[in-house]
Order: C-alpha cells, then structure tokens, then sequence
C-alpha cells in the first residue's frame, strides 16, 4: 500500500497539480549543464607515496550529474566526489561524468549506456530519480530500469563498487508549489524504497541516500531545483564517507 500512496492521492488531486506542474515548469528559470570537459583527475592534498596507484570514478546520472545548477564540471558531483576520494585515499582519482539533463533512467539505458567505455572502473556512481518521480513511474519500473541499468554497468566497467544514490529530497524543493511538492516527495521517497532494496541485494552495491536540507537555500541554485556549489559538496561528503566506509568489505580494493 505505501508503494501506491502517492497514486492514490495524486488522483482526486490530478486537476490542480497538472496546472501546477505546467506553472512550475513555465516560471522555473532554465538553467544549462555546466561547461567544461567531462573528465579530469582528483588529486590528494598531500604529497601522494610512490606506491599509490591511481584510481577511477565514473558517475551515469540525471541533471546533477551534467552539471545544472553549477557553473563548471568541476564543482559538479563527480569532479568533487573524485576530489573528495583523493583526500581520503591520497592517491589519484580520475573521474568521467556520464550526465544527461532531464533524464530517466530508462533515457539512460537507451541514450548513455551505449556511450559507457569497456574497461574496468574502481567506483560506478548511478545517480536518477528526479525525472522518473516527475514522470511518475511506478516504483516495479523504476526498479526494473534500475536494475537494467546497473547489470549493463557491470557488464561494461566491472566496477569493484557500485554505489546508488538515492532520489533527492523533492518534498523540500523551493521550486515547487504545495500540494505538488507533498505528492512528488511521496514519489521520490517510494522511488528511492525500490532502489534501496534492489541495492542492499546485491553484492559489491552500496545504496546511499540523499541527506540535504534543500529549505536552505544555499544549498540549491537560483532556479530553486537543483544543488548549488555548495549543496554539492555536501553531498560528495555523503557519497565519499560512504564510499570510503565500504571499502573494507571489498576485496577487490588494495591499499
């Protein structure tokens, strides 16, 4: 039942939060994917060992992951996470960002699975949600998707660890009107119950969730919907401490 909430109490709710969804989108500031190249290499703070060898990220996600709501690529997520994990390991982490605004999971399959390298990578982020909670796809979708997803990313990069973010808070989201914000947190919240249970079965995968505080507004850009510079680093914090807390349980990481 808790599954459906959202559908239920979306329908009698459907008129007002259609024309709210087409206000929202109307008023809501535009704001482009960030520039810069899609790839580079965090580096530690401190004089790295000889022996440190050089590790790799690779982040497939919805906007935040493009970059909106930053200016260059590297004050999005998978440049500052990559940084992040330098400090934490003091070793090099090359990192490439495989983004696309606007994007469900099942856009993913179609338009940026095909893109992904064949060749191992150490830590695969999966970062959706958002489009899939405004399109409104049911929570065995998303998880099917998901889950297509996630065995095409094993099959390509072999990674020793896949971590699943979470979806984003939508009920705290500046952007959006009440009632259509109550009901698109209930979305994202369902949404996120699925990929927290397909990740929890499923060895070397991490599920992650999102914990961010988007009533402060420091926290998100000025269109009031996306991470800001510093919601971002907040986030990487999140990913990298656990991240950097798992690393134990697999073998595959050598220090």
């Amino acid at each position: 039942m808790r599954r459906w909430l959202p559908e239920i109490l979306a329908l009698p709710l459907l008129p007002w939060l259609l024309v709210q969804g087409k206000r929202t989108r109307r008023v809501t500031p535009r704001m482009p994917e960030a520039a810069g190249e899609r790839h580079g290499v965090g580096l530690p703070a401190q004089s790295m060992s000889p022996e440190a060898a050089p590790y790799s990220l690779l982040a497939i996600g919805e906007s935040p992951v493009a970059g909106v709501g930053v200016d260059t690529q590297e004050q999005a997520i998978t440049a500052q996470l990559a940084h992040k994990l330098a400090r934490h390991w003091q070793r090099p982490v090359s990192w490439t960002a495989f983004g696309k605004n606007g994007a469900t999971v099942a856009d993913a399959i179609r338009d940026v699975a095909p893109q992904l390298p064949d060749k191992k990578v150490n830590v695969v982020l999966i970062a959706f949600g958002v489009n899939d909670s405004t399109a409104f796809r049911s929570s065995a979708r998303y998880r099917d998707d998901l889950a297509t997803l996630m065995q095409l990313v094993q099959q390509r990069l072999q990674p020793d660890l896949l971590v699943i973010a979470g979806v984003p808070p939508l009920h705290l989201f500046p952007a959006l009107p009440q009632p259509l914000r109550h009901v698109l947190g209930l979305k994202a919240s369902a949404l996120s119950a699925a990929a927290k249970s397909l990740a929890t079965a499923r060895p070397q995968t991490i599920f992650v969730p999102v914990q961010s505080n988007a009533r402060d507004r420091s926290l998100m850009a000025i269109d009031g919907y996306h991470p800001s510079a510093s919601g971002v680093l907040l986030w990487a914090d999140q990913l990298a401490a656990a991240i950097d807390g798992s690393m134990g349980k697999h073998a595959r990481f050598k220090y």
